[in-house]
């Protein structure tokens, strides 16, 4: 035994340890304890060392790997096919459970010197024994199915990890639905689940691949079942089961009534619906489907409410919310992504505008009317603006049959309908439609009264303009527009007269929350669309008129608006099932007679393409007493 000196320079102490130190040295770590020794002198202290050899296993495995190719020590051989692999027991044990089971188990393979084992190729042989030497793989489009599928069999999990990896960065709609069948089939569920998931995100290049087509009906059932499907409307689900269908319609056709089943044709177009019924080869070939049809297109024009619930793609949601008024009318469009709560700017509008209508439509954001109320300007528009979230960009649309000024916006049978608002001092009862891919307005039947700063609302595709102002009293009316007929019809009026209320629909219930009847309103009415009743749900916190409100996850929220002191910038967020109102993530600044709608994509700036679907819009609505500018979007 011996002792060292305690001020041995080549030791240095630890931060914040004084009985641990190591030497400066790359190549290992060391640790020193101090012990003192109870028989020795006080005056003199044991040192212990531990050093950890950095490179030691490394140089080990590289030596045992060299000993294993000159056949040094080696004691079994494997037998793949022709090929003969030698190696040690203890190395293939340690890196693989099969192994271990196979050699220490009390199996004839623990005295068998050479093992034949079945069902592996030999290049995949020699890439997992290379690996449990070195720590070292290289996988390729050539060999990741056959490794895969040894590295499973054989449990390396590192080597699974790595083709699961590997198959992951190579996610192609002209793959995506093979490697998911191959990454069940190999009980890889986390590869599984994230190309179903990539499946899922991207139906619309999916269907147009070979492996698409090549689907067991079975198979093509499960994907269109999906609720997590993205895709802006149901017809393109439809469109691809036809075209799976066609392409060997002989054999197909009789498993088309199962697969027609698993479409949710309750939210197909009547108009579409109508149309396939009469003209559509395959439906005409199968009476079942065209009688499945036919009762659809029925519950449809009778507005009979569908326990089917819409598609819920999972894939990031945001809040877009338009334009807006403090001290001028805004042109800016923001973001908030409800996953990682945020908010971002995105694209600014053409045109400054205030008191517009947004709706999200087949992919796009719609800014519909409102008003330029800026230096040097104030004029209502006819203007309406489509925004790109792919692109992060607005283009012009076709414009309105005249200006509307707070007008509401709402999305049926995938037309856009832009209903009342104003032109200065004209109040509108007129309604139009937008078709999209026309990119052409139609004028349908006006409403029985002038509204401007109207809610609006679509519940089984019945249209609701509820309250608005007609230049001399604010309404407690509500009036229903039925599409088939081209006709309004009276229902049972609110409790309160309001406008500039925000209007959104959830379920079987319309919710109209605060705006104006002389004073800021916080109050909240609910219609039953189907009792035909109204009725109080709890007040917001704030009371507000010209706010904004949209639906997501089951919940409302109410954004901005005007207090009748502040433009505010806060959110409420009310839950229908505990009926309460809680406060959400403020919008970057105050405003009222802005507009908003929920967007389904990658991101606010949408960076991945493909990734958006419609849903339902959201109204941003005021009631400007007069066309004085001061006052546009303050009730």
């Amino acid at each position: 035994m011996f002792f060292l000196n305690r001020n041995w320079p080549q030791l240095e102490v630890m931060d914040g340890d004084d009985d641990s130190t190591c030497y400066n040295n790359p190549r290992y770590a060391t640790e020193c304890s101090r012990n003192m020794s109870s028989q020795s002198s006080p005056n003199c202290e044991q040192v212990d060392m531990s050093f950890m050899m950095i490179d030691y296993l490394k140089d080990v495995m590289k030596a045992m790997d060299m000993m294993r190719s000159h056949q040094m020590l080696t004691d079994v051989t494997l037998e793949v096919g022709a090929e003969h692999y030698n190696a040690h027991r203890v190395v293939l044990a340690a890196a693989s459970p099969y192994f271990k089971a196979m050699f220490t188990g009390g199996l004839k393979e623990c005295e068998m010197s050479r093992v034949k084992l079945q069902g592996i190729s030999p290049t995949a042989m020699h890439k997992l024994i290379s690996f449990m030497y070195t720590g070292r793989i290289r996988v390729t489009e050539n060999t990741v199915c056959q490794l895969l599928a040894a590295a499973t069999m054989l449990q390396v999990p590192n080597v699974i990890q790595a083709c699961c990896d590997f198959l992951e960065r190579q996610l192609d709609p002209s793959n995506a639905i093979g490697i998911a069948h191959f990454a069940e089939q190999h009980g890889c569920l986390e590869l599984s689940k994230k190309a179903n998931q990539y499946i899922e995100r991207r139906f619309i290049q999916i269907c147009r691949e070979e492996e698409f087509l090549q689907l067991s009906a079975n198979q093509l059932i499960q994907l269109i079942r999906k609720d997590e499907l993205n895709v802006q409307d149901e017809k393109e689900v439809y469109n691809a089961v036809l075209k799976w269908i066609k392409y060997d319609e002989d054999t197909r056709n009789r498993k088309m009534e199962d697969i027609l089943s698993a479409v949710r044709c309750q939210f197909l177009p009547p108009k579409f619906l109508n149309d396939q019924i009469q003209k559509c080869d395959v439906i005409k070939k199968t009476p079942a489907c065209k009688e499945y049809l036919t009762k659809i297109f029925k519950d449809l024009t009778l507005h009979v409410r569908t326990a089917v619930k819409e598609r819920t793609p999972n894939i990031p949601r945001v809040i877009y919310v338009a334009g807006g008024y403090f001290k001028q009318s805004l042109d800016i469009l923001e973001g908030f992504n409800i996953d990682d709560k945020t908010w971002i700017k995105l694209d600014r509008l053409i045109v400054p505008r205030s008191g517009l209508g947004c709706a999200f439509l087949k992919g796009h954001f719609y800014a519909v009317g409102g008003r330029n109320n800026t230096p040097g300007n104030s004029y209502d528009s006819d203007w309406v603006d489509r925004y790109n979230p792919i692109l992060d960009e607005w283009m012009p649309c076709h414009p309105m049959s005249c200006p509307r000024n707070r007008v509401g916006v709402a999305v049926m049978d995938g037309l856009l309908y832009a209903v009342g608002g104003g032109e200065c001092t004209k109040y509108h009862n007129s309604v139009e439609c937008y078709d999209p891919e026309m990119d052409k307005w139609t004028v349908v039947k006006p409403m029985h009264y002038a509204r401007l700063a109207v809610g609006v609302a679509v519940v089984n595709r019945l249209l609701y303009a509820i309250g608005g102002f007609d230049g001399t009293i604010r309404h407690c009316s509500v009036e229903c527009y039925h599409p088939e007929n081209d006709e309004w019809t009276m229902i049972p009026p609110m409790y309160t007269e309001r406008s500039g209320a925000g209007v959104c629909a959830m379920d079987k219930y319309i919710y109209v929350i605060g705006g104006y009847n002389g004073l800021q309103l916080n109050t909240v009415e609910r219609y039953d669309t189907e009792k035909q009743v109204w009725d109080f749900v709890s007040s917001m916190k704030i009371q507000r008129s010209a706010l904004s409100v949209t639906v997501l996850d089951g919940r409302i929220y109410a954004m901005g608006g005007y207090d009748g002191q502040e433009f505010l910038q806060d959110v409420e967020i009310y839950d229908p099932t505990t009926d309460t109102w809680t406060e959400g993530i403020p919008l970057p600044s105050g405003r009222s007679g802005h507009a908003s709608a929920v967007c389904y994509g990658s991101n606010c700036n949408t960076q991945e393409r493909g990734l958006l679907m419609e849903t339902e819009p959201s109204l941003a609505v005021g009631a400007p007493s007069s066309c004085s500018p001061s006052t546009s979007y303050y009730k």
